[in-house]
């Protein structure tokens, strides 16, 4: 003899779990994204989507697709898995994602890389302090012109500041 059907055991009972979870993931994303500090328009550019598109992600209105997932996951610093883990999001499309991506941008590597020199130069030879400095800021002026966004833009300009012997023209 079968049981009848309970509340727990109703079809919309399972929808509205599955649209918990991709609201939790929506919910993830707007907390990642205010944690850089980013609005929706600049996560929306950063990731070539409308800033509509960012906000039905973070309503949990859509589902990202995985090229979304993976710049997403980028950004925010963890690799792909790690952005959809425990959500509602499809297992077809997890199945998809890379296991890992970039997740730093040309900006904050050469940034990276300069800070290592500026420490190998405090016990430099002088000469070749004062060439390698003048290296770094005609690659970081280069790098500028070729940047697009404000927030890169800004820690190059800072570190062009902050160089020894810098001129303030940039």
């Amino acid at each position: 003899m079968m049981n009848p059907p309970t509340p727990n055991d109703s079809p919309l009972l399972h929808v509205h779990a599955q649209a918990a979870e991709l609201a939790a993931l929506g919910l993830r994303i707007s907390a990642l994204r205010m944690g850089l500090g980013f609005t929706q328009q600049e996560l929306a550019e950063r990731l070539g989507i409308s800033r509509v598109a960012v906000s039905n992600l973070e309503s949990g209105r859509s589902v990202p697709g995985e090229r979304t997932v993976t710049l997403m996951a980028g950004l925010f610093g963890m690799e792909p898995f790690e952005l959809v883990q425990g959500t509602a999001y499809p297992q077809a499309k997890v199945d998809r994602l890379p296991l890992v991506t970039a997740k730093y941008t040309e900006v904050e590597l050469q940034l990276a890389l300069l800070e290592r020199d500026l420490r190998w130069l405090e016990s430099a030879p002088a000469q070749l302090a004062i060439e390698l400095l003048d290296g770094w800021k005609r690659q970081l002026r280069a790098l500028a012109e070729t940047t697009a966004d404000r927030r890169q833009l800004l820690l190059i300009r800072n570190a062009l500041d902050t160089l020894p012997g810098a001129s303030g023209a940039h």
